[in-house]
């Protein structure tokens, strides 16, 4: 699975017009799961993600988690993470997991997080999203499980 991770003073995610979900301080954490995945690398990628270390101490230092700093997360489904753009100009989708395998561990990663600890609120799998963002930092993160 692959996530990108972006901590947020503030994050929202609307349907149609209606907000369905926000966090901050936290996480907006873009999730894909990609062809191979299952609920392990679903629940590894929450455990991880937990537990990173990117939000800053009293010094200053990025050396706390969002567990550590009592944020929360909105997690919103992004299968353009798995774009390949390796040849020509049109990226390509194909490692992205099958629409019912990409739920379902989109799911699995929501409900792990919030089991490990991590207030959770979602976007609404396959809609037409838009999401809003304060970036703090910026700090934007890469994780792969």
């Amino acid at each position: 699975m692959r996530a990108l991770l972006q901590r947020v003073s503030l994050a929202k995610v609307s349907v149609g017009g209606a907000m369905i979900g926000q966090t901050g301080p936290g996480l907006l954490i873009l999730v894909c799961a990609m062809q191979g995945d299952d609920d392990q690398k679903a629940e590894q990628l929450a455990a991880k993600v937990s537990k990173l270390r990117i939000f800053k101490d009293e010094a200053g230092k990025m050396n706390r988690s969002v567990l550590d700093m009592g944020g929360s997360a909105l997690v919103i489904s992004q299968f353009t993470l798995a774009a390949d753009t390796s040849r020509g100009n049109r990226p390509g989708f194909s490692e992205a997991a099958p629409p019912e395998v990409g739920k379902r561990l989109y799911e699995v990663f929501a409900h792990r997080l919030s089991v490990l600890g991590v207030p959770v609120e979602t976007g609404q799998f396959g809609a037409d999203m838009a999401v809003e963002l304060v970036n703090d930092g910026p700090v934007t993160i890469w994780v792969e499980s």
